[in-house]
């Protein structure tokens, strides 16, 4: 693996606190490919076992870098914080942030470890930025930069790990994902040159969206196990085999396993998934099968939907204007539409409502598609109006609750009008108006 490593022709300076599985790795890939590296720990057989070319822990190759490190002079290992920060410019932390007996994080080793860091800053000139590995929820960057680093020389930066023990050597340096976040831009990317002879393009985002992806991407992995284990559970109560079902589902790269499906929006709905994770479930339970997540799926829907129900309640009007009405844009289906749900509790709690969707001619919506829509709004004609214009004179506010065409986006936008969008990916409708 050494030997097909592209070494970085802008070696750093860089400290690595905490030489435990994600530090020492971190530290050893880092001096593998140039940097001059200092790990730091308060453990004393840590710092000895690098000191000595060895691995304190086992990890397939990973004895074999630290070992050719040492002797290269790229990597070395010390307690003491105050000389490996004078030594350095950037400083990764890689302490542990363990779950406390509620499930919250506990934070006291990333405090103590900030505090002793800002203590052997005092009268330093020279910048340093302190990017945090641990896996923290967002906001605690800037909060330990407010506890301990008001008038130091620090920026922070987010800059957290995807390593899976057993491959963690392989992962860091052939990374799938990587990630740096600050609010200075300049901080970020002088983090992100650290793996630049990677040859993998680093994502710069946000301080706050750094530390969220790492939580976001754990839990989708999560959810992807139990949702093959749940599949596979009730494949197998029915005689099929669950090996066969998934990695069939895997072929499918358009829409199985894409980043289709994975934008945050609105509700779902239409005829089949609703449809189908009812018959899932009800075939489950009468198999004697518990499966909590795909259980739980309607619920959640059911939760979002709400969720964007009390941001359109929360308009301070009675005047509202839907547009788009079927489940999703380019379609005139109505079955099971959120946006018909929506529109039926806005009616029940008084709100004056009128309705356009380009697709929508109500004189031509027959058999199932009709009897839903009728029977969930009853007096939906006298909502309906013919023009996007109609409905833009009428409101006060404007719900977009399908994703208008460009000619017509256009035309919301143009208008002047208070809009509030429930599918937008930003899901800026949780917090405020778009004016």
């Amino acid at each position: 693996m050494l030997n097909k490593l592209t070494r970085t022709d802008r070696p750093a300076r860089v400290v690595v606190l905490g030489l435990g599985y994600v530090g020492c790795v971190t530290s050893a890939c880092l001096a593998a490919i140039g940097h001059s590296v200092i790990g730091v720990d308060r453990d004393e057989f840590k710092v000895q076992c690098v000191r000595e070319s060895r691995a304190p822990f086992y990890e397939p190759g990973l004895q074999e870098i630290i070992s050719q490190c040492v002797a290269d002079g790229n990597l070395s290992a010390t307690t003491d914080v105050a000389a490996a920060l004078a030594a350095s410019d950037i400083a990764l932390l890689c302490v542990g942030t363990p779950s406390n007996e509620y499930g919250n994080i506990g934070l006291d080793q990333l405090d103590r470890v900030c505090a002793e860091i800002a203590r052997c800053l005092v009268g330093r000139t020279k910048p340093l930025l302190v990017a945090i590995r641990s896996t923290v929820f967002p906001g605690t960057g800037e909060q330990m930069h407010a506890a301990h680093f008001g008038g130091l020389p620090v920026t922070m930066v987010s800059n957290p790990e995807f390593l899976r023990e057993g491959v963690a050597l392989r992962d860091f340096l052939e990374p799938s994902l990587m990630v740096a976040g600050s609010g200075d831009r300049a901080a970020a990317e002088s983090v992100a040159g650290l793996y630049e002879s990677l040859g993998f393009d680093t994502c710069i985002v946000s301080l706050r969206t750094a530390e969220m992806i790492k939580y976001a991407c754990n839990a989708f992995h999560a959810v992807k196990i139990s949702f093959a284990n749940e599949i596979g559970t009730l494949s197998a109560a029915l005689g099929v085999s669950p090996a066969e079902v998934m990695s069939t589902l895997c072929r499918d790269h358009r829409l199985n396993i894409s980043p289709v499906y994975l934008r945050p929006g609105f509700a779902f709905g239409g005829s089949c998934l609703p449809k189908d994770l009812r018959a899932i479930n009800y075939r489950a339970q009468r198999l004697h099968q518990d499966l909590p997540m795909l259980d739980s799926i309607l619920r959640s829907n059911q939760r979002h939907l709400e969720r964007a129900s009390r941001a359109v309640l929360d308009l301070p009007s009675t005047k509202i204007a839907i547009f788009g009405i079927a489940f999703k844009e380019e379609t005139d289906d109505l079955r099971e539409s959120p946006v018909v749900a929506l529109i039926e509790h806005l009616v029940g709690k008084g709100r004056e409502v009128k309705v356009f969707d380009p697709h929508i001619k109500l004189e031509s919506i027959y058999g199932a598609n009709r009897s839903f829509l009728f029977a969930a709004v009853p007096h939906i004609e006298r909502l309906m109006v013919k023009t996007v214009d109609e409905l833009l004179a009428w409101s006060d506010y404007v719900v977009i609750a399908q994703q208008p065409q460009a000619e017509l986006k256009e035309k919301l936008l143009a208008s002047g009008k208070k809009l509030l969008d429930v599918v937008s990916s930003e899901l800026s409708y949780l917090r405020k108006i778009h004016e």
